[in-house]
C-alpha cells in the first residue's frame, strides 16, 4: 500500500471517530448544558496534556512570548469550543459540519490583514463561492436562523482566528504555551459557570464523558499518523469526510434527513474548501499554507489541536518548498 493511501485510509478512519465523538456530544447535548460538557471535557484532557508537556524537551518557560495574541486565540478557542458543542447539540450534524466547513474560506481572508498575504483572483472566487454555499445552507429569509445556526457561525469564525494566529506566532511560541493556555482558561470559565447550569450526572453519563475525551485523543493519534504517512495535500481534504459520517449518524441516531438546500450548500463550500486547500499546498502559491495543511478539527480549547501535537513530537509534515 503506498502511503499517500495509507494517510487517506488513516485519516478516514480519524474523521469518522471524531463524527462518532460528535455523536456523543450531541446525545448528552440534549440533556446537559454545553458548559457543563465542556467543562468535563476539559478536565478528562487534563492528562493528555500532562504527558505532551513531559514530553516536551523545547527550553523555555511557560510564559508566553506573544501575549496578546494567545490570549485572542485562548479567547477564540473557549468560543468555539461552548458554539461548537451547543451547535451540535441543537442543529442536525450535517448541518452543523456543513457551516464548520467554511473555516478554510474564513482563514484564507483572515490570512490577509494577520499574515499580510495577497489572495489572487482565483482564491477570492473560491472564498466568495464557498461562503455563497453558507447562505444557501442558511436560507435567510426562508427559514428563522436559531441560536444554533448562529453557534455554528460562531465556531467556524473563532476555529479560524484560532488557526491563523497559530500560524502567525506558532514558530516562536512553545506548543505546550498555546496548548495550555485555552485549555486553563476553557476550564476556569466553565468552573465559573458550571454552578448555574450544572445537573448531576449518572456514571453512564460521566463515562460518555469519558468516551469524548478518548475519541479525541485517538482521531488526533490517527490524523498525526495519517500525515507523517502521506501528502498534505490528500489528507487535509478527508475532513471532508465528516458530512457522509454525519449524514449516516444523523439517519441512525437521531432520525435526521439532509434536505436539499443544505446538501447543496454543503456541496459547494466543500468543493470550494477542497480548492483552496489543494491549490495552497502547491509551492509557491501560499505563505499560510500550514495552516491549512495541516486542518482537521476546529479548535476548541478542550482537547490538544493537532498541529500543536505534531509539532511538539518535532513531526511537522515539512512544507512544499522544503528540501
Amino acid at each position: 500500500m503506498s502511503g499517500n493511501a495509507k494517510g487517506a485510509l488513516l485519516a478516514l478512519l480519524a474523521f469518522g471517530i471524531f463524527s462518532t465523538h460528535d455523536v456523543v456530544v450531541k446525545i448528552l447535548g440534549g440533556l446537559y448544558s454545553p458548559i457543563q460538557i465542556v467543562f468535563f471535557s476539559v478536565l478528562l484532557s487534563f492528562p493528555l496534556a500532562m504527558v505532551m508537556l513531559m514530553r516536551d524537551v523545547t527550553p523555555g518557560t511557560l510564559v508566553p512570548v506573544h501575549p496578546w495574541w494567545l490570549a485572542l486565540r485562548t479567547v477564540a478557542a473557549v468560543v468555539t469550543g461552548v458554539s461548537a458543542f451547543y451547535a451540535f447539540s441543537v442543529l442536525p450534524l450535517a448541518q452543523t459540519y456543513a457551516i464548520l466547513f467554511a473555516a478554510p474560506l474564513l482563514i484564507t481572508i483572515l490570512a490577509i490583514p494577520v499574515l499580510g498575504e495577497t489572495v489572487r483572483l482565483r482564491r477570492w472566487m473560491a472564498v466568495l463561492v464557498g461562503l455563497g454555499g453558507v447562505l444557501v445552507v442558511l436560507r435567510p429569509g426562508e427559514t428563522d436562523l436559531s441560536l444554533g445556526h448562529l453557534a455554528a457561525l460562531a465556531a467556524a469564525i473563532g476555529g479560524s482566528v484560532a488557526s491563523i494566529i497559530v500560524r502567525k506566532i506558532g514558530s516562536e511560541e512553545r506548543p505546550v504555551v498555546m496548548l495550555l493556555y485555552p485549555m486553563m482558561v476553557n476550564f476556569i470559565v466553565m468552573a465559573c459557570a458550571l454552578p448555574f447550569v450544572y445537573q448531576p450526572m449518572p456514571i453512564e453519563h460521566l463515562g460518555l464523558l469519558g468516551i469524548i475525551a478518548t475519541f479525541a485523543w485517538i482521531a488526533s493519534r490517527l490524523v498525526i499518523a495519517a500525515y507523517q504517512s502521506g501528502e498534505a495535500a490528500i489528507i487535509a481534504p478527508m475532513q471532508y469526510s465528516q458530512i457522509i459520517w454525519a449524514t449516516i449518524f444523523g439517519f441512525i441516531f437521531f432520525g435526521e434527513t439532509i434536505d436539499q438546500a443544505t446538501a447543496i450548500g454543503a456541496g459547494v463550500i466543500i468543493a470550494s474548501g477542497m480548492y483552496i486547500v489543494l491549490r495552497e499546498s502547491k509551492s509557491g502559491n501560499s505563505e499560510n499554507t500550514p495552516v491549512l495543511r495541516t486542518r482537521s478539527r476546529s479548535e476548541t480549547g478542550t482537547t490538544p489541536r493537532v498541529s500543536l501535537f505534531m509539532r511538539a513530537a518535532g513531526k511537522t509534515p515539512p512544507r512544499p518548498d522544503d528540501p
